[in-house]
């Protein structure tokens, strides 16, 4: 499917006019059990897209709260392979919702990248964003993504300037990521008046639907940027709520923190468009 889910789904939110839930949680956090489980339930609470984050030693354009995820599903010996495995076991009940990996080269590099893209392809991955994949050394690993099927999302920053705009949007696929934010995830707060700009500068750049992430804890931060964007990506608060579970527990509502935040998080992103009409 790949790129055909995600455009699938896309489409199906512009048809609802709103915008979308991107959820992101590290994979084997707290534990591969309690993974899957999370997994499973996300899209029932509201998710749109779904991020899993590969567990990585150095994950450097991480804050805090997705660093500890990685760590914790290390130690709980979650790896690149059992990562693929998650993903292949929530496709066994979810035919529908867009699965994106998000990590960087070192696992993916290690693992082969053409072994790695047809993998993740048959596993049922739609989609990739390689944080330390620069475009001037996207041959190495896109080549095969794009034989996979796998679409390649690219991030891009406020830094970002519009020769280098240019060339990031010509290579991707799917979506574009735009980072709210300077710095890592979850250390600081989204300031809406400074994103409009970009996101309008971004429309101007590419048809692709564009996704905001990076700090978007609360789901007032994420109304706002339902009404500007196509899609909202929230991580370290759902990380954040994930690291406060019982990771020994067997109890069904042990991850209901976590499901509890990701609905309040959908209602408000979906209601968000139809509140802007009824004040406008």
């Amino acid at each position: 499917m790949g790129t055909e889910r995600i455009e699938q789904r896309f489409t199906a939110l512009r048809g609802e006019n709103r915008a979308g839930l991107v959820t992101f949680i590290t994979a084997g956090d707290p534990t591969a059990e309690q993974s899957l489980r999370l997994l499973e339930a996300l899209p029932r609470a509201g998710a749109d897209l779904i991020e899993i984050g590969m567990p990585f030693s150095d994950p450097m354009a991480d804050g805090p709260a997705i660093q500890a995820s990685s760590l914790r599903a290390l130690k709980a010996g979650m790896t690149l392979q059992k990562t693929l495995d998650l993903v292949a076991a929530f496709r066994k009940k979810d035919q529908t919702t867009p699965v994106i990996l998000m990590g960087y080269c070192n696992p993916l590099f290690s693992y082969g990248q053409e072994r790695f893209a047809k993998a993740a392809a048959a596993a049922g991955v739609d989609g990739l964003i390689i944080v330390d994949l620069p475009p001037e050394e996207e041959d190495e690993l896109k080549p095969f993504s794009d034989a996979a099927g796998l679409a390649l999302i690219r991030l891009v920053a406020p830094t970002t300037d519009d020769q280098r705009l240019a060339r990031v949007v010509a290579g991707t696929a799917g979506f574009v990521y735009f980072i709210s934010i300077t710095g890592v995830t979850g250390t600081q707060e989204l300031r809406l008046a400074g994103i409009a700009p970009h996101v309008k500068r971004l429309r101007a750049a590419t048809r692709l639907p564009i996704a905001v992430g990076f700090g978007i804890k609360t789901p007032e931060r994420a109304a706002e940027v339902a009404r500007i964007a196509d899609a909202v990506v929230v991580g370290s608060a759902i990380v954040e709520a994930i690291a406060g579970l019982d990771a020994k527990a067997a109890r069904t509502d042990v991850q209901e923190p976590v499901l509890d935040l990701v609905r309040r998080l959908s209602a408000a992103v979906r209601s968000a468009r139809a509140k802007m009409d009824a004040s406008s």
